[in-house]
């Protein structure tokens, strides 16, 4: 039966975020992922984890400039001391809070001159950072986004990060499966699903085209659900959705799965 984990940046948003992690555990969560834990201490994090018996699945690098455009550093020439620092950065926020796998936030890059030079800069990035990160059998992983909602990203297919997955060869670098992007870019599910088996270190799910719980949509998430299953994935998958509404009341799709979660 697959593992969920409760995605605390777009989930229980009627309360604070550090209020949150209660509110998942609640719902029957053992498990959370969010974009980014910089902006709280990792002693008070770990705290909320002790108390609460939840893991942390997963969570980003450190995006930068939101407000300016940036998404992420790694594939940006001339700021590679600047990923380097925050690669740094959430190694240790990964070892404190006994995370295994941290996402790598490549960057917006510009198209299509650039592009060839970024990839370039983000394999040589990337190959430093799983270096560092194994040596404390830590996971990375980079995950296509659909152009709809990051334009100009280093990558919008699972094509693309599968093939920047065996550049870099690296045994701890993997891709990060989100069924949502994957739907709106690539499509056929089932191929990525079985085909890319073992390639792929987290998966995220969403309906589609709406991005809300995986009740609604193109997307048939009992069937995709046993597929995950079948193929032997044992990660989590993060429910990276926007709730439709109030998140609990919206959580019906979660209850036959509910009693399984470890």
């Amino acid at each position: 039966m697959p593992k969920f984990a409760a995605n605390l940046t777009m989930m229980f948003k009627e309360v604070d975020f550090l209020d949150r992690f209660e509110q998942a555990a609640s719902c029957g969560f053992k498990a959370v992922e969010f974009l980014w834990p910089y902006a709280y201490k990792k002693e008070e994090l770990a705290q909320i984890l002790k108390e609460t018996g939840l893991k942390i699945a997963l969570f980003n690098t450190t995006a930068g400039d939101t407000a300016g455009g940036e998404w992420g550093h790694a594939a940006l020439a001339g700021r590679e001391a600047d990923f380097k620092a925050e690669i740094e950065e959430a190694l240790d926020y990964a070892i404190a809070l006994d995370c295994k796998t941290v996402h790598v936030m490549s960057a917006v890059v510009p198209y299509p001159p650039e592009k060839e030079i970024c990839r370039n800069v983000f394999v040589k990035n990337m190959r430093m950072a799983a270096d560092l990160f194994a040596k404390h059998g830590k996971n990375l992983t980079m995950e296509a986004l659909c152009p709809d909602i990051k334009p100009r990203y280093l990558y919008h297919s699972q094509y693309e990060t599968m093939a920047l997955r065996e550049e870099i060869g690296r045994d701890n670098v993997f891709t990060q499966l989100d069924t949502f992007h994957a739907q709106m870019v690539d499509g056929n599910l089932t191929h990525l699903i079985r085909d890319f088996a073992g390639k792929y270190g987290h998966v995220q799910i969403a309906s589609a085209p709406g991005r809300h719980e995986p009740d609604e949509g193109e997307i048939d998430y009992g069937y995709i659900f046993k597929l995950f299953d079948e193929v032997g994935y044992t990660g989590y998958i993060g429910c990276e959705y926007n709730p439709r509404g109030d998140t609990k009341a919206g959580l019906g799709w979660f209850e036959p799965y509910k009693a399984s979660q470890s």
